[in-house]
């Protein structure tokens, strides 16, 4: 079954699909809606609630519920009553043959019960007949014509014939075997307390010590719970009794019997009902939100309307401003020769000395920059780099440049050049230099490193 909550919500969209007219105009409950938090579920609960402002579909569907629950009440009580009356007719006679009143108790239960585990087994994913469903049917529990009831009912069938109903139905039949036990064990009880028995035995083809064997067997597990069991002279004793036995050897056979309902009747089908429940709740119908219906109404809700005021446009990294020191300059090329010459003079003050400037020339390979940090290493210099616009701020040029940084005592600082030959570039070209030029501001203020103006 679904939960009540689910019921509702599926009820509503049964109703709204056919047109019905709520206490609540749906429309105006899914745009309040749309503003709240919670989870997508909880939403669809929360919305199918305020549209049932006047919990006329939940009166409907309470109704149902509670027919249906009290149909399983009545038969669980008339199961329980059976069962007591049935045994008190069986242990009228003072005194009771113990293996013909065990049969009566536990043989027909005991088929049933491996019956219904090998069909457990054999129809694993199957679906089993509902008998259920025709039998406890809500049309037959719930009259009305008009658009809400025959709704819920239509809902109630739907559920009835989902596949995990077949652990629903388990759980009610050994609900009903539990019933009848329960009341069997009553009514011994109150007969054993009511009324003094004798417990006898009798076999044509089975001897005294094959009776022994049996009863003990039998009582191996009653009396691992404390319930008293017959000892071979007892058993012996009890053989065609026909008068009254001593009263000690009387409990010791009524303790053996009601160890025997309890343990190989009682606790089975308890076992049986809880392993029907958790299979149950697994196996449990869901909400199935990913139908149409349900979709467009969270569609609906996670649109979000987004203002120009709202917007915060996400800063481009910039690269520091290059502070030009007044000492000593060393100036390189980044692996591209440069089309113009002493490149280095558009950014560099025009109050330098010429004779402080050192032309290192172009670094390229390795040989390149084993030379240029061995002249580094042993001369406190401010190293002006220059990066043509082809270079690419790829992963090796970025190590060479870090490098330098490293070894640069008096600092690194960067000038980007462009190209001059070309003057009138396409507008496809202008934007490739763009890009270009704003990856290497990206990779230089990534690195504290300072880009000359020019």
């Amino acid at each position: 079954m679904l939960s009540p909550q689910d019921q509702l919500t599926e009820l509503v969209r049964t109703l709204e699909t056919q047109q019905h007219v709520f206490a609540t105009d749906p429309l105006l409950i899914t745009e309040k809606l749309q503003g709240e938090d919670g989870k997508p579920i909880q939403k669809l609960h929360r919305r199918a609630s305020r549209i049932d402002s006047n919990g006329a579909l939940a009166r409907v569907l309470g109704k149902i519920d509670g027919r249906i629950k009290g149909i399983m009440v009545v038969m669980s009580v008339v199961w329980c009553l059976s069962g007591f009356l049935g045994l008190f007719t069986l242990l009228q006679t003072n005194v009771v043959n113990f293996f013909y009143v065990l049969v009566c108790l536990l043989g027909f239960h005991t088929i049933m019960l491996l019956g219904w585990l090998v069909m457990t087994l054999i129809n694993q994913g199957k679906q089993s007949s509902n008998w259920f469903a025709n039998f406890v049917s809500p049309s037959y529990l719930i009259r009305g014509k008009d658009d809400v009831t025959k709704a819920a009912v239509d809902l109630y069938e739907r559920q009835l014939q989902h596949s995990g109903m077949r652990w629903y139905l388990g759980r009610f039949s050994h609900q009903l075997w539990l019933a009848t036990l329960t009341g069997m064990l009553l009514a011994i009880i109150f007969l054993l307390i009511v009324r003094q028995y004798s417990f006898s035995w009798e076999s044509t083809l089975l001897s005294d010590q094959a009776l022994i064997t049996l009863t003990q067997v039998l009582g191996w597990l009653p009396s691992m719970v404390g319930f008293d069991v017959p000892d071979s002279t007892a058993i012996v004793q009890s053989r065609l009794v026909t008068d009254a036995m001593p009263l000690t050897v009387a409990r010791q056979w009524a303790g053996l019997l009601v160890g025997s309902l309890l343990m190989y009747g009682i606790v089975p089908r308890a076992i049986a009902w809880a392993f029907c429940s958790l299979m149950f709740r697994r196996k449990k119908m869901r909400l199935d939100i990913k139908q149409p219906y349900y979709q467009k109404i969270l569609s609906f809700w996670q649109r979000q309307v987004v203002d120009a005021d709202d917007f915060n446009e996400v800063p481009v990294p910039i690269a520091p401003k290059a502070a030009v020191s007044a000492g000593k300059k060393l100036v390189a090329l980044l692996e591209y020769p440069s089309d113009q010459d002493n490149w280095w003079l558009a950014g560099l003050d025009a109050n330098i000395n010429n004779s402080e400037i050192e032309n290192f020339g172009i670094v390229d390979d390795r040989d390149d920059m084993a030379r240029l940090k061995t002249y580094l290493d042993s001369h406190p210099v401010q190293v002006l780099l220059g990066i043509h616009h082809k270079a690419l701020p790829d992963r090796g040029t970025l190590r060479k440049l870090d490098q330098i940084a490293r070894h640069a005592k008096d600092g690194l600082i960067v000038q980007l050049l462009s190209d001059s030959s070309a003057l009138d570039l396409t507008k496809q070209v202008a934007d490739y230099q763009d890009v270009r030029y704003q990856q290497w501001q990206t990779a230089l203020s990534a690195r504290n490193i300072g880009l000359v103006n020019t």
